[in-house]
C-alpha cells in the first residue's frame, strides 16, 4: 500500500514540476541604465520590461509591444515609436522630445512629469493617461489623427476642447 501512494505521490510531483517548466511566465528583462541608442527593437515583445533611466535615444521601437514597461526617467528623445502599444506603462520623468509616437497607444499609462516637447502625436491614443496639466496643453495643440488600433480620436483622449 505504501508503494502506491508513494509512486502516486511521485507521479503528481512530477507532473506539476513538468507543468511548471512547460508554462513558467517569462521573465521580465532589466535593461535600466544601459546605452541602448539607435538600437533596432521594432516588432519586439518587450512586455513588461524595465528600461528605468535608459538611453533609447534614436532607437526604433515601431510596432513593439511595450505593454507594462517601465521607462522612468528614460532618453527616448528621437526615438521611432511609432504603433507601439505602450499600455499601462511607467513613463514618468520620460525624454519624449522629438519621438515619433504616430499610431502609439500609451492609454492608462503614467506620465505625470514625461516631456513631450516637439513629439509627432498623429493619431496617438492617451486614454486615461496620467499626464502633467502643462504637457497636456502644448499635446492639444497639435494634436490629430485617430488611432487605427481603438479607433478613437487624438484630440478626444487628450481631452482638448
Amino acid at each position: 500500500m505504501m508503494k502506491k501512494v508513494f509512486g502516486l505521490f511521485a507521479f503528481v510531483l512530477g507532473a506539476i514540476i513538468a507543468l511548471n517548466i512547460l508554462v513558467a511566465p517569462v521573465q521580465a528583462v532589466d535593461y535600466n541604465k544601459r546605452n541602448l541608442m539607435n538600437s533596432d527593437l521594432s516588432g519586439q515583445d518587450l512586455t513588461g520590461d524595465s528600461f528605468d533611466h535608459t538611453i533609447l535615444r534614436d532607437c526604433n521601437l515601431k510596432n513593439a509591444n511595450l505593454r507594462g514597461v517601465r521607462l522612468f526617467g528614460a532618453n527616448l528623445e528621437k526615438a521611432n515609436l511609432e504603433g507601439a502599444d505602450l499600455s499601462y506603462a511607467i513613463l514618468d520623468s520620460a525624454n519624449f522630445k522629438g519621438t515619433n509616437l504616430t499610431n502609439a497607444v500609451l492609454e492608462g499609462a503614467f506620465a505625470a512629469s514625461a516631456r513631450f516637447d516637439g513629439a509627432i502625436i498623429d493619431g496617438a491614443d492617451f486614454t486615461n493617461v496620467l499626464l502633467n496639466v502643462n504637457q497636456e496643453g502644448k499635446l492639444c495643440e497639435r494634436a490629430t489623427g485617430t488611432n487605427p488600433t481603438t479607433g478613437r480620436d487624438t484630440r478626444d483622449t487628450l481631452f482638448c476642447f
